[in-house]
């Protein structure tokens, strides 16, 4: 997620080469980002800190507490920390800053690697108006942004964090589907990305809910209705409700099993 803001942030023209450093344990995987894009590279958390105005701190969960405890001595209240890391509250990263330090958190999805993602934020006690629209500039280099409070992000975690893997799921399904009436594999799968892309554009762009849209497809007696029939019957809407609570569930349980 890290290299996907990075390339993001330069597309959009948000600052230069110049200016943007990535660190990382990985040297190999840091030579390659060197060579590809012709940025600064560093192993060395807290000088890059130092440096820096605005870090992101894109790294998993289990390892937030060790780069926190690199950089913190460098950080003021004059720079801005944004928190990629999944679970982790402003709150528990606050109580490992200086005082006054600004912390912005972000929750984005898996379409961010392609600039179509979604990112939702909030912000911590010490953060001010302009530092989530700076964040927000920054997040939405790769797609959309809302900002939400920090209790709700869980939730957010459980729709749109996970979300794309349900879509996959139902790519998939709908590819297999076309498989067993007897179409190719390639078209099938073709004709079932597209209607899921093309479906959900028109929900974006019309405005109108997806209730109203379905039944515009929705004849009587037709194709359709037959086939809702048969999606209501197996639980369709109810296993896509049941995994965004699901996950849900599992966004607070790790958040509670991290390590302190």
């Amino acid at each position: 997620m890290g290299q996907a803001l990075a390339a993001g942030i330069l597309e959009a023209g948000l600052t230069s080469r110049q200016e943007i450093t990535i660190t990382d344990v990985d040297t190999a995987k840091l030579r390659k980002i060197k060579e590809n894009w012709k940025i600064n590279i560093s192993e060395e958390n807290r000088k890059t800190a130092e440096a820096a105005q605005i870090i992101i701190l894109a790294v998993k969960p289990g390892v937030v507490n060790r780069v926190l405890e690199e950089i913190t001595q460098v950080l003021t209240p004059q720079k801005l920390l944004i928190s990629v890391a999944a679970g982790v509250t402003t709150s528990s990263i606050e109580a490992q800053l200086p005082q006054q330090v600004p912390v912005v958190r972000v929750m984005p999805n898996m379409p961010a690697l392609i600039r179509e993602g979604i990112s939702a934020l909030c912000w911590g006690k010490n953060a001010k108006e302009h530092h989530t629209q700076l964040a927000s500039e920054i997040l939405g280099s790769v797609g959309e942004t809302v900002v939400v409070e920090e209790q709700q992000m869980d939730a957010v975690t459980g729709l749109s964090g996970s979300g794309p893997a349900y879509v996959f799921t139902l790519i998939e399904a709908l590819s297999d589907g076309g498989v067993k009436v007897g179409l190719p594999g390639k078209l099938a799968l073709k004709l079932a990305v597209q209607t899921v892309l093309g479906a959900a554009k028109m929900t974006a762009q019309t405005g109108e809910y997806p209730a109203v849209l379905r039944e515009k497809v929705t004849s009587p007696g037709g194709t359709t209705i037959a086939a809702l029939h048969q999606l209501e019957a197996k639980g369709f809407r109810d296993a896509l409700i049941s995994a965004v609570e699901a996950a849900t569930e599992r966004s607070k349980q790790l958040r509670k099993e991290r390590p302190r």
